[in-house]
């Protein structure tokens, strides 16, 4: 590697939480939790200068802006129709080669034949604005789909939703990159969300797990209402449980992707984590919070026994 070449892939363990520039909100935050012994499916985030130099060696970046600054936002088809022109732009402009190859050799070092891959924005959780939910994620990416799915979570930058939001925000003139996120997919039997602070109750001794069927885009996207289990987090003793019946799960696509499956009549109603696990869960979960000194709102997985925790981010709501 000649010295001028920027470094525009790092792997998680050289990333920590004060890589949210670079890496956004959540590369920086597994690159954090890696490197604290969290259980952390192994991966490496593409960081936002590569972002960045695709769209200066393609030219594209003045024009982006110059259709942005054409956007009626009290008219949601001038949104629309920014968005549909700026992401149809991305997705055909070609990725420089180096990169690509760069990206490609990286995701074979980790041996996974599926991966996630993530947006990560640069301006993610700062204090003004939380992007949480606002940029796209693909599941079960597969090498052959890999540098597409990259392409979308830059363009998802550009999103209607994303563009409404930064206007919003007032952040149309600062300069917001994205970085990716890509990690090796858990092929989750049983995942969902786990919040250090009961977020209703706002009782910073309550902890509250959400848990689910299938891979946890479910619960995240709220398409499927999840068991809930409250703990009191000084003891790791159970408070409440409460049963939802789930009919169908999300799991992974014959090819990769994610489709909709039904869920056997008789696992239906069941208690999806028994109580071991519910505290085996609770107390990583407490040590997530407790690494971090404030309180986290966490995406985890349970795999063939296993849990893994696929996100951490601060509770905005609080």
């Amino acid at each position: 590697m000649s010295i001028d070449k920027p470094i525009l892939i790092k792997n998680f363990s050289k990333i920590s939480k004060n890589s949210a520039f670079e890496a956004g909100g959540k590369g920086a935050s597994l690159g954090e939790m890696t490197n604290a012994k969290i259980p952390v499916p192994p991966g490496f985030v593409l960081l936002a200068g590569a972002f960045d130099r695709f769209l200066e060696e393609t030219d594209l970046t003045q024009e982006l802006g110059a259709m942005l600054d054409k956007v009626n936002y009290k008219d949601i088809n001038s949104v629309d129709g920014a968005s549909a022109k700026i992401r149809n732009l991305i997705s055909r402009a070609a990725m420089p080669t180096d990169l690509a190859q760069d990206i490609v050799s990286e995701f074979k070092k980790l041996k996974a034949k599926f991966v996630a891959v993530r947006s990560s924005a640069t301006a993610e959780d700062s204090s003004s604005a939380s992007w949480a939910g606002e940029l796209e994620t693909y599941l079960n990416t597969t090498e052959k789909t890999l540098l597409l799915n990259v392409k979308k979570c830059w363009s998802s930058l550009f999103t209607p939703r994303a563009i409404f939001y930064r206007h919003e925000k007032k952040l149309l003139k600062t300069k917001v990159s994205v970085a990716v996120v890509v990690q090796e997919m858990v092929d989750s039997e049983i995942s969902g969300i786990a919040f250090t602070v009961h977020p209703v109750t706002r009782d910073k001794n309550q902890m509250i797990i959400e848990a689910g069927y299938g891979l946890g885009e479910a619960i995240v996207s709220g398409s499927i209402t999840p068991d809930s289990y409250v703990l009191d987090k000084r003891d790791y003793s159970l408070i409440d449980i409460n049963v939802a019946v789930q009919e169908k799960q999300i799991e992974k696509g014959v090819g990769g992707g994610t489709k909709w499956t039904p869920i056997a009549k008789s696992a239906r109603a069941k208690q999806k984590l028994n109580g071991r696990q519910i505290v085996e869960l609770a107390k990583i979960c407490g040590g997530i919070e407790k690494h971090y000194k404030f309180p986290c709102d966490i995406e985890w997985a349970y795999k063939q026994g296993k849990f893994f925790i696929t996100q951490s981010r601060p509770i905005t709501t609080l």
